[in-house]
C-alpha cells in the first residue's frame, strides 16, 4: 500500500492509564454546606468531597510505571543509600551543580537556605517570590522584593516572557540597598504567582551577568523549570531545535544554584532539594538540614521518594509530555476566551488563570474577588481552586492590608491525572459561574493566622 504519512493536529496524552481512582459526586446543597463547615476556605475542605481538584499541582500528579519500579528497588540504609547517589547524578547532570542537600519538599529548602543566607534588614530581590518563599524570607527579617516586568502585571498583555524580571529596578535595588545587604538574587521559573509565566533563557543570563558585576550570588526558583525550557524552546529564537534537557543545563549554568520542590517539575508525590556550588555554604546547611530534616544522603527523603523524583525529573524534560501538558493548559484557556472570560494571557505551563479582578468589579480586593470566584467554582461544579490575590499576599509584615497587584484565581493541572472530559467539563462550570457573576458577593476574614493566612483562615461571605 502506498498511504501518505497521517498528521493529526490532536495531541493525544501520550501515556496509557492503567489504574484508576474513583471520584464521589456531590450535590449543590451537599457542597453549600461542606463549604461553610470549612470556613468557606476551600483548603480546609476534605478531597474526598471535591470532584476535579486544581487547588494545586504539588505533589499531585500521576507516577510513572519506571518510577514505582525504582521505589520498589531503592535502598533505605540511613547513611549513604544507593537511592541518594542516584538523585545526586541526576541532579548534576540536569543542574551541572556540586552539592545536593536533600528534603522533604522544597519550603524546607528554601527554610535551610534563607535561614542561613538572610539577615534582618536584608533584601532579596526576584521577579515574584511566591508565598512560602516571601514567608521564609521575612521569617528571616529581610524584605522579598518582587521586581517582574510591567507586562507580568498585566493579565492581557501577550508578552511571551512575562516572569522576566526588570533588569532596570534590579540595578536600581542593588544600587540603593547596597550590595553587603543582598545576599542572594532569586528568579523564579515559571513564575508562579504572576500566572505562571516563563522567563527567557536571555532574561535569566543578563541577572547572571548582573549578579557577576555586583558579585552577588545568583538562584534559581527551579519548581518548574522543564515547563520554562519548553516555553524557551517554543517562544525564544535560537532555541526551537534544542532539546528541552539541554536548554535546562544551559539555564542552571547561569546559576550558583537553585531551591528546587521535587512535587512540581520533580513528577513526585513528595520530596525537594537544594542544589548548589559553594562548598562554605553547603557545608552550613548541611548543619542546619541534619537538624530540621535528616542525615544528609537522605534529607526528609526516604529512599524510594529519592529514587521517583531522580527519574521523574527526565520524564518532565521529555517533548511529548511537555508538549501534551502545555497544550493541555492551553486548551481549557482556548475555551475560557471564546467564552469572554479574562485570564491571563498567554496560558502558562502549570494552570489557567482566572482575572478575578475584571471579572467582578464590583467586589473590591479588601473583600477578596478571587476568594469569591474560587467558592463559586466548588459551590457550582466541586471544582477547588486557590486564590492568589488579596487573600495570599495582601498582609503586610507590619500587619497592615494592601490589595495585591492582581487578583486570580489559579486552576493547576495536577500531572497526568485529568483527561480532555474533565476539562470539558471544568470549563462548563467556569463558563456557569462567569454567567451569573453579578449574583457572586464579597467575604471578610473572621480568624487566622498572621504568616501564611490562606491555608488556614476561616471567612464569612458578605451580602452580594
Amino acid at each position: 500500500m502506498k498511504l501518505k504519512e497521517f498528521e493529526s493536529d490532536t495531541i493525544i496524552e501520550p501515556f496509557r492509564i492503567r489504574s484508576v481512582e474513583p471520584v464521589r459526586f456531590t450535590t449543590m446543597e451537599e457542597r453549600a454546606q461542606l463549604l461553610k463547615e470549612a470556613g468557606f476556605n476551600p483548603f480546609l475542605l476534605k478531597a474526598d468531597d471535591v470532584l476535579i481538584d486544581l487547588l494545586t499541582d504539588s505533589g499531585t500528579g500521576a507516577m510513572s510505571s519506571k518510577q514505582w519500579s525504582g521505589m520498589i528497588a531503592s535502598d533505605e540504609s540511613y547513611a549513604g543509600s544507593s537511592s541518594f547517589y542516584k538523585l545526586e547524578s541526576a541532579v548534576r547532570d540536569i543542574t551541572g551543580f556540586k552539592h545536593l542537600i536533600p528534603t522533604h519538599q522544597g519550603r524546607a529548602a528554601e527554610n535551610i537556605f534563607f535561614t542561613t543566607i538572610a539577615r534582618e534588614g536584608d533584601v532579596i530581590p526576584s521577579n515574584t517570590h511566591f508565598d512560602t518563599t516571601r514567608a521564609h524570607i521575612e521569617h528571616a527579617g529581610a524584605e522579598a522584593r518582587d521586581l517582574v516586568i510591567a507586562e507580568g502585571h498585566q493579565p492581557e498583555s501577550r508578552h511571551p516572557f512575562k516572569g522576566n524580571m526588570d533588569l532596570a529596578k534590579l540595578e536600581k535595588t542593588i544600587h540603593d540597598t547596597g550590595v553587603d545587604n543582598i545576599p542572594v538574587i532569586m528568579i523564579t521559573v515559571t513564575n508562579n504567582s504572576g500566572g505562571g509565566q516563563p522567563v527567557s533563557m536571555d532574561n535569566i543570563r543578563s541577572v547572571s551577568e548582573m549578579a557577576r558585576k555586583y558579585d552577588i550570588p545568583f538562584f534559581i526558583d527551579a519548581c518548574r523549570f522543564a515547563e520554562n525550557a519548553w516555553f524557551i524552546k517554543t517562544r525564544e529564537e535560537g532555541f526551537s531545535g534544542e532539546k528541552p534537557l539541554d536548554i535546562a543545563r544551559k539555564m542552571f549554568s547561569y546559576a550558583d544554584g537553585c531551591t528546587m520542590s521535587a512535587k512540581k517539575d520533580g513528577m513526585a508525590n513528595i520530596g525537594g532539594f537544594l542544589a548548589l556550588n559553594s562548598d562554605e555554604l553547603a557545608s552550613e546547611c548541611r548543619n542546619l538540614e541534619i537538624l530540621t530534616e535528616g542525615f544528609p544522603t537522605y534529607g526528609g527523603m526516604a529512599g524510594y521518594d529519592m529514587e521517583a523524583v531522580a527519574q521523574g525529573l527526565y520524564e518532565a524534560l521529555d517533548s511529548d509530555y511537555l508538549r501534551y501538558r502545555i497544550r493541555s493548559i492551553a486548551y481549557l484557556g482556548d475555551k475560557l476566551s471564546d467564552a469572554g472570560i479574562p485570564i491571563v494571557q498567554p496560558t502558562g505551563g502549570h494552570a489557567v488563570y482566572l482575572d478575578a479582578r475584571k471579572i467582578l468589579p464590583h467586589i473590591p480586593p479588601t473583600q477578596y474577588p478571587a476568594w469569591s470566584f474560587n467558592n463559586a467554582l466548588y459551590l457550582l461544579g466541586g471544582v477547588r481552586g486557590v486564590e492568589i490575590g488579596t487573600v495570599m499576599f495582601g498582609r503586610q509584615p507590619d500587619g497592615s492590608e494592601k490589595p495585591a497587584a492582581m487578583e486570580l484565581v489559579r486552576l493547576a493541572f495536577p500531572r497526568r491525572v485529568y483527561t480532555q472530559s474533565h476539562v470539558d467539563y471544568l470549563a462548563e462550570v467556569i463558563i456557569s459561574v462567569f454567567r451569573q457573576r453579578e449574583q457572586l458577593g464579597g467575604y471578610k476574614i473572621v480568624s487566622g493566622p498572621t504568616v501564611l493566612r490562606h491555608f488556614s483562615a476561616r471567612l464569612e461571605p458578605l451580602d452580594p
